[in-house]
């Protein structure tokens, strides 16, 4: 089995000791990782060093990140079109607009609107992590998406981070 982590929305200037150690946590057995954008600097990449990383800007990435990430990108892992993209505009119509930036993806990436997904859309699965860093106290909880590529297919699945203290 390989398994990719997908966080989105991190909305940090720098990893600082939580964000680490959520990632240890929720990390530690994936093979990859994909960001799917709203990362806001690149050194946030820095800690999912020794894993392969896929990436793409956002529309809160600083100038240097936007100038080094593409806004989309297409990946091919085991066999499988996986297509990223943060997304951009309005929440109620997201899906059909990054599924027509990759229409023959079998699975499609997407952050932006903070909300976590996984679903299919016809025979395309459909991932939006939501947001690693919690909205607010009061808000939902950080969260992210993990995809498993196995001998059945593509298996998605939304986790909640715990809360650190």
């Amino acid at each position: 089995m390989y398994t990719i982590g997908i966080i989105s929305d991190t909305h940090l200037q720098q990893p600082d000791h939580f964000f680490l150690e959520n990632c240890v946590n929720a990390f530690k057995n994936c093979d990859a990782i994909i960001h799917a954008g709203d990362l806001t600097d690149h050194s946030i990449l820095s800690v999912f060093s020794g894993k392969t990383v896929y990436a793409v800007r956002g529309n809160m990435c600083n100038l240097q990140t936007q100038r080094t990430l593409p806004e989309r990108k297409t990946v091919s892992i085991k066999g499988y079109t996986i297509g990223i993209s943060h997304g951009a505009g309005p929440r109620h119509n997201i899906e059909e607009r990054v599924y027509e930036m990759f229409p023959e993806a079998d699975c499609i990436i997407y952050g932006h609107t903070h909300i976590p997904v996984c679903h299919y859309y016809g025979t395309t699965l459909l991932i939006n992590p939501g947001s690693f860093q919690s909205t607010s106290r009061y808000g939902g909880p950080g969260t992210y998406a993990l995809l498993q590529i196995d001998s059945n297919g593509l298996h998605g699945s939304l986790h909640n981070l715990p809360v650190l203290q």
